[in-house]
């Protein structure tokens, strides 16, 4: 029933058919409406959430052939195999990209056969490297230097942390943070460099997307400017703190907003679920953080108290101590 693509060798084509599909809808349909839709299920190697930007290999692939076609992508995330088979078989996807647990065995697409058009065009489309080749894509935006940088020191001069103090005293004041706390997620996110800029499209100091500054109504052609970019991420860190009113210790509040800057509120949200689950305090980072470096495995984020699946957490536990270990040598140099 599938063709499978094998981690070794990936000279299969992805895709087969599904027998019992009748479809009517097939390629010269797809290009009509402007849109192919593929059903995956949340994975490293699937789909998944990286900083507002959509990773996994198989999305890249999918994306690919759509810009090849033509058309854009929309990638849909069902909970579990079944899900995914009754919408391909109402025809409300095009595609299906599997994940498997069987070791040698990645993925598999499936493609009803009544998509003889879809598949032919697959078919002259697919090259047997390719998978490999965005394998290789992705390894390298993740491993990569995130952000284009230059490197300033930790501390600019005895008492003076960066030439940016005077914005993080002002505008501490929207989050009521402590100073030198933002100065510490700062250097963090940029190194105080007003022009960093990662590969997922985060710039200026505090490493904003571009979503977030239409949110925050900060104008793109500004995001570069210190003042601004500094003003709006104050905004954001008081809107996350906001939504975390439930946790009332004010350090906890900070360290769980701090998560949820770099690897989003919905994800920090899965892990203090799953801390509650396992009678763990989800209003205490220490409790929590296990399960943000959890939810990059799949017996944690396919549970059923995971709304968003997989994460990779590795890069926020780190991101949150880093900016807590700094702050404190902060806190010991500066009064």
């Amino acid at each position: 029933m599938l063709s499978a693509c094998q981690q070794q060798k990936d000279t299969t084509p992805p895709w087969a058919t599904n027998e019992n599909s009748d479809s009517l809808f097939d390629l010269s349909e797809i290009e009509q409406t402007g849109e192919l839709i593929a059903v995956t299920m949340s994975g490293p190697d699937t789909y998944y959430d990286y900083h507002g930007h959509h990773l996994g290999v198989h999305y890249l692939l999918c994306e690919q052939l759509a810009k090849h076609l033509g058309v854009e992508l929309r990638m849909e995330v069902c909970r579990d195999s079944a899900e995914m088979m009754g919408r391909l078989e109402a025809d409300e996807a095009d595609i299906a990209v599997y994940p498997f647990d069987n070791d040698s065995v990645l993925f598999g697409w499936r493609v009803g056969n009544n998509k003889p058009e879809l598949i032919q065009e697959l078919e002259q489309w697919y090259k047997p490297d390719m998978l490999s080749n965005m394998r290789a894509y992705e390894h390298r935006l993740l491993t990569e230097s995130r952000v284009r940088h230059r490197v300033y020191a930790p501390m600019l001069s005895k008492g003076v942390i960066s030439r940016y103090d005077h914005l993080f005293k002002r505008y501490s004041k929207t989050c009521n943070w402590d100073w030198r706390l933002l100065a510490a997620q700062c250097y963090q996110e940029s190194t105080f460099d007003e022009k960093a800029q990662s590969w997922a499209g985060a710039k200026g100091l505090m490493q904003i997307m571009p979503s977030t500054a239409d949110h925050l109504g900060l104008p793109r052609d500004q995001v570069f400017n210190p003042e601004k970019n500094i003003a709006a991420a104050t905004r954001f860190l008081h809107e996350l703190e906001s939504m975390l009113s439930d946790v009332h210790n004010r350090n906890e509040r900070q360290n769980l907003a701090l998560a949820a800057y770099n690897g989003g509120m919905n994800h920090v949200r899965d892990a203090m679920r799953l801390a509650a689950r396992d009678k763990r305090n989800p209003h205490a980072w220490n409790d929590v953080k296990p399960y943000i470096l959890k939810l990059s495995q799949r017996e944690y984020y396919q549970d059923t108290l995971v709304h968003y699946g997989y994460m990779r957490g590795q890069e926020t536990a780190e991101y949150v101590d880093k900016i807590r270990k700094r702050y404190q040598i902060y806190r010991r140099s500066i009064r």
